[in-house]
């Protein structure tokens, strides 16, 4: 009874007043038509409005029937009205906002063109090596390589010798050099700092790289040194002509790892043509392991006396082992080939007419035409 005599005793609430929740209610309903007027005009198929929903009585008003003869509305009616509904335009929302990534990169409107690189043209190496001293390694090197130049080629040559021998041979004191090859394999100098120009272009020697195998012994990537130098001028010229050292240690190596090809030149003796097989080993090592194009373009009899009988089996010894490899030139003893370097100069350019010229002539036109 308490609990019924508070509850009579409480004051009726007012029917006049209105809830403060309908206030709310109306100034939503208010504000609703304002947005649904921005947002464009109201598709057939879309629902009515909150405002108009809220507004009705309780219940929906019932949906009329069709008309006699009118079709159907069916899915397929309301899907073009619904496309004509996506294709309204959308108000602009303000300039297009920039991400971080097209600070960085190209546009993604345009179109990135990459123009092909033109083929860059490199010069052909060519090494001469033989382990065995004496064989006219540097004799061969300089003279082909001015033959070469005579046909219109542009040659380099490189004294990888310590002993400076074809440095000399153009006149050029190896002992008075103050930048050779020593500089440009231990120290990294660009090798166009050491390139003296003569009857060809000669990348000097000098008695320090005798101790360039020391210095480059902690050195990482010490066999491409060269191959690395050469990548400056080797767009420069056509033939590169290295003369090695009578070994095959590091300087030697660097040679075969440059180059393309390698000529063998072999005196017509016994124990010169013993140094090819050596020679084969470390050369199938560095395809192995540094070098895989490299490959024996020829080996050239040289020091040739053919009036004795030695000379002639030994010649017939290579040709029976080695077959095309074997040059069909001969080079063959000739006094002018000690004349020559005494003078600073080549065989072509000491006596041209000589035997000995042609000799070399005859080779820059075999190897050309291989």
């Amino acid at each position: 009874m308490g609990f019924l005599s508070r509850k009579n005793k409480s004051a009726p609430l007012s029917t006049e007043e209105p809830h403060p929740i309908v206030e709310e209610l109306q100034a939503m309903e208010d504000a609703v038509p304002e947005r649904g007027q921005a947002a464009g005009p109201v598709g057939a198929g879309d629902p009515p409005p909150p405002a108009v929903a809220k507004a009705s009585s309780g219940e929906a008003p019932p949906t009329p029937p069709p008309a006699a003869g009118a079709p159907e509305e069916t899915a397929d009616s309301v899907a073009p009205v619904e496309a004509e509904r996506d294709e309204t335009p959308e108000e602009d929302s303000g300039p297009e906002r920039f991400m971080p990534r097209d600070l960085i990169a190209p546009s993604r409107h345009e179109a990135v063109v990459e123009e092909p690189e033109a083929p860059t043209k490199h010069a052909e190496v060519i090494a001469f090596a033989n382990q065995k001293g004496g064989v006219a390694k540097t004799t061969t090197t300089l003279n082909l390589a001015v033959a070469f130049a005579e046909s219109g080629h542009r040659v380099l040559c490189i004294d990888l010798d310590p002993q400076g021998n074809l440095t000399m041979s153009q006149g050029i004191d190896p002992d008075k050099v103050e930048k050779s090859l020593y500089d440009v394999l231990v120290n990294d100098m660009p090798i166009s700092e050491i390139i003296v120009k003569r009857e060809i272009d000669i990348a000097v020697s000098s008695i320090d790289l005798a101790g360039a195998e020391i210095a480059m012994s902690t050195k990482i990537g010490r066999e491409r040194s060269l191959e690395k130098a050469l990548k400056e001028v080797s767009g420069d010229y056509d033939f590169v002509c290295i003369d090695t050292p009578p070994s095959l240690g590091l300087l030697t190596i660097n040679a075969l790892t440059a180059a393309n090809r390698v000529i063998v030149p072999v005196q017509c003796e016994y124990l010169s043509m013993r140094g090819l097989v050596q020679l084969q080993n470390t050369l199938k090592m560095i395809q192995e392991n540094l070098n895989p194009d490299v490959r024996i373009e020829g080996i050239l009899p040289t020091m040739l006396d053919s009036r004795t009988v030695h000379a002639k089996e030994a010649v017939e010894i290579l040709e029976e082992n080695f077959g095309d490899l074997v040059f069909k030139s001969r080079i063959r003893k000739a006094i002018k080939f000690a004349e020559a370097p005494v003078k600073g100069a080549s065989v072509l350019k000491y006596d041209s007419q000589s035997s000995a010229a042609g000799y070399y002539r005859d080779l820059a036109k075999e190897v050309l035409a291989k």
